[in-house]
C-alpha cells in the first residue's frame, strides 16, 4: 500500500508542475486562469480516483463519483470568477487604448478586484498627470506666442516708420533696443525652463555666506523700490549663516520675488527679505505689506505662464515665467518654495536651502 500511495504522490507532483509550467509560458491570462483553476481541481481529484481504483471497493466508488461532480463544481465557479477578472482586465486595457489614440479624458474603470482596482487608480493617476503636462504645454505654445508676438510687432511698426520717413532712427533706436531686450529675456527664460523640466541644469554649487547674497539682492532692487516709494529691509539674525548653493542662481530667484513683491506693495509699504535657520536648512522669505493672494494665486502662482493679475499681462511685465523658473532653480538645489498669506496682510513667500557642510543653524 505504501507503494502504491508513493507512486500517487510523485505523479500527482510531476504532473502538476508540469502543468503549471507549462501554464506558466503562456502569454493569455485568460488561458492561465482557465488552466489553473483546472489544474486545482483535476490533479486532487485524478489523485484520490487512482487511489481508489487501486485499494477501495464499489461503494468507496460511488463516493469518488460525488466527489467528481463536486470538483466539476468547483471548476465552474473557478471559470466563472475567472471570467470576472479577465471583464476587470479588458475593460482596464481600454482606457490606455483610448489615451494612446488621443483621448487624454479617458480613465480607467473602477470597482473591480482590489489588485485590478489598485491599478486602475495609478493609471487615473498618470493620466491626469499627464493631461496637466498636455494642458500646460498647450498654455506655454499660447502665452509665449502671444509673449513673442507683441514686442515683434511693434519693432515692424517701428521699423516701417523709419523707412516711410515718418521717424528717424535715432527717435525709434532705444525703443528697439527695448524691445529687442525684451525677447532676449524671454528667449533666455524659455531656454533656462527648457532645461529645468529635462533636468539638465548643471549647478556650480559652493558655500556661499547667506548674509551676502541677502545684500547683493536688497543692493539690486533698491533703486526701484525708491522710485516706488516702497521700503527695503533685510533681517538677518545671524551673519555667520553659509548655504550650499549656485549663487547667481539663487540672485536670480531674490531679484525675481523682491521685483514680484515690489509690483504688489502700495507706496509707503515695506519688503522684507528675512531669513530663518530650520536645522539643514536655511529659509529665505520675501515678505510684503500689500493686499495678499487670492486662493486661485496661491495654488498656481509658480505654474508656467501664471498671471494672476490680469494687468499684468497689459502692462509688459514679465511673460509668466519668473516663479516658474524660481520654484525649479530652488528644487534643483534640493529645497522647497510655497506661499502664504501674513497674518497681518500681504503675503510671504519663502524658500529653503541646504546649510553648508558642518553648519547648522539654529531654529
Amino acid at each position: 500500500m505504501i507503494a502504491e500511495v508513493a507512486l500517487t504522490a510523485g505523479t500527482s507532483l510531476g504532473a502538476g508542475l508540469g502543468a503549471a509550467a507549462v501554464l506558466a509560458r503562456g502569454r493569455s491570462l485568460r488561458v492561465q486562469l482557465v488552466g489553473l483553476a483546472a489544474l486545482g481541481v483535476s490533479v486532487p481529484l485524478l489523485a484520490v480516483l487512482s487511489s481508489g481504483l487501486l485499494m477501495l471497493g464499489r461503494d468507496e466508488l460511488l463516493a469518488l463519483g460525488l466527489a467528481c461532480l463536486a470538483g466539476s463544481a468547483a471548476l465552474a465557479g473557478a471559470l466563472l470568477l475567472g471570467r470576472r477578472i479577465r471583464s476587470g482586465i479588458d475593460a482596464l486595457r481600454a482606457a490606455p487604448a483610448a489615451v494612446a489614440a488621443g483621448d487624454l479624458s479617458a480613465r480607467a474603470p473602477r470597482g473591480g478586484p482590489a489588485e485590478i482596482d489598485a491599478l486602475a487608480e495609478s493609471f487615473n493617476v498618470m493620466a491626469e498627470r499627464l493631461e496637466e503636462l498636455f494642458d500646460a504645454r498647450r498654455r506655454l505654445v499660447a502665452w509665449a506666442g502671444h509673449d513673442l508676438r507683441t514686442p515683434i510687432a511693434s519693432l515692424r511698426v517701428m521699423i516701417e516708420a523709419v523707412e516711410d520717413g515718418l521717424a528717424s532712427p535715432g527717435e525709434y533706436l532705444p525703443h528697439m533696443r527695448a524691445q529687442v531686450e525684451a525677447l532676449s529675456g524671454l528667449v533666455d527664460d524659455l531656454f533656462e525652463l527648457a532645461r529645468l523640466d529635462a533636468g539638465d541644469l548643471r549647478l556650480d554649487l559652493r558655500d556661499e555666506p547667506a548674509a551676502a547674497l541677502v545684500e547683493a539682492a536688497v543692493g539690486r532692487v533698491r533703486a526701484e523700490a525708491a522710485a516706488r516709494g516702497v521700503h527695503v529691509a533685510a533681517d538677518v539674525p545671524d551673519p555667520s549663516w553659509t548655504v550650499r548653493c549656485a549663487p547667481d542662481k539663487v540672485g536670480r530667484v531674490l531679484d525675481n520675488l523682491l521685483t514680484n513683491a515690489l509690483r504688489h506693495t502700495p507706496r509707503h509699504g515695506e519688503v522684507r527679505l528675512a531669513l530663518q535657520g530650520r536645522g539643514a536648512e536655511l529659509e529665505m522669505a520675501v515678505e510684503d505689506s500689500g493686499d495678499g493672494l487670492p486662493p486661485e494665486t496661491l495654488a498656481r502662482m509658480f505654474d508656467h505662464f501664471w498671471r494672476g493679475d490680469p494687468a499684468r499681462a497689459r502692462d509688459g511685465a514679465g511673460a509668466g515665467l519668473g516663479l516658474a523658473i524660481a520654484r525649479g532653480l530652488v528644487e534643483a538645489h534640493g529645497g522647497r518654495i510655497w506661499a502664504e498669506n501674513r497674518e497681518r496682510g500681504g503675503a510671504r513667500v519663502v524658500f529653503t536651502l541646504p546649510v553648508a557642510a558642518g553648519v547648522a543653524p539654529g531654529g
